[in-house]
């Protein structure tokens, strides 16, 4: 099956998009943190080239907030799209939220770090150099959502023995990480880097370094109480189109169509 999607979304990717104008119409999206900012560019390009109009909403992957993706659709908020990390997409289709084969692949994201505006940038560039940062660290943040919940199951606790690294780590709920780094109270922030990007008051060291890198795949899948599936599908194949690249991948990701040449 993901063999078979694969090869479809390859040859959408291939066609240049063509905006139809016709009947505008309102395109709920409910967009995790991953491709949130690449979707507050490519939302308003789309509207401008189509006539539609798009309610972005923000939540979360996954966690136990109650603005997280999966809490707002069990509740029976309404939907054309959702996008996410595909693992918790795959779910909610399990679930029947979501429609059985929407789900398409947009983007693949990796981890990285923050510090505050100013501050020294430490070398994570290797495995070890990264494991003396996280041991020598005051106070680190991290999200949520996938990212967070990689780092503080398998990642922090394999390099600080006893809990050394949780016992200073606090999760950030309903807020991005770099925020926090920007008011000084948390010295390193670790998230999407699509999410820590945009946020003013801090400087990028860069993407964590393998063996601890993770890379996430976020999707798109159509809700089940989707009222504008014609609209929400322009939308998707404007999303997967080459015009959508020179966005997402200023937003440091990578085009989930480019990644799968590699």
């Amino acid at each position: 099956m993901s063999s078979i999607r694969g090869l479809l979304v390859a040859c959408l990717c291939a066609l240049p998009f063509v905006a139809t104008k016709g009947v505008a119409a309102e395109v709920v999206v409910m967009s995790s943190g991953g491709f949130y900012s690449a979707m507050e560019e490519l939302g308003p390009a789309f509207e401008k080239a189509t006539g539609h109009k798009i309610v972005l909403i923000s939540g979360s992957s996954m966690g136990s907030s109650p603005t997280a993706i999966p809490a707002r659709i069990q509740r029976g908020e309404a939907a054309d799209l959702l996008m996410m990390a595909g693992t918790e997409l795959d779910k909610l289709i399990e679930q029947g939220f979501a429609i059985p084969g929407s789900r398409v692949d947009l983007v693949h994201s990796k981890i990285g770090m923050v510090v505050r505006a100013g501050q020294p940038k430490p070398d994570i560039g290797t495995k070890e150099a990264f494991e003396k940062v996280l041991l020598d660290a005051k106070s680190i943040g991290y999200s949520a959502s996938a990212s967070g919940v990689y780092l503080s199951q398998e990642v922090f606790p394999k390099i600080g023995a006893e809990g050394r690294i949780m016992s200073k780590a606090k999760e950030i709920v309903k807020d991005r990480v770099a925020t926090w780094v920007a008011r000084g109270d948390l010295e390193l922030g670790f998230q999407q880097v699509s999410e820590l990007l945009p946020i003013p008051g801090v400087d990028f060291v860069g993407a964590i370094p393998e063996p601890y890198q993770k890379v996430t795949v976020f999707s798109v899948g159509a809700a089940k109480t989707s009222k504008e599936p014609t609209a929400a599908q322009e939308l998707v194949r404007f999303l997967i189109s080459p015009v959508a690249y020179p966005i997402i991948e200023k937003q440091g990701l990578e085009p989930a169509a480019l990644a799968t040449k590699k």
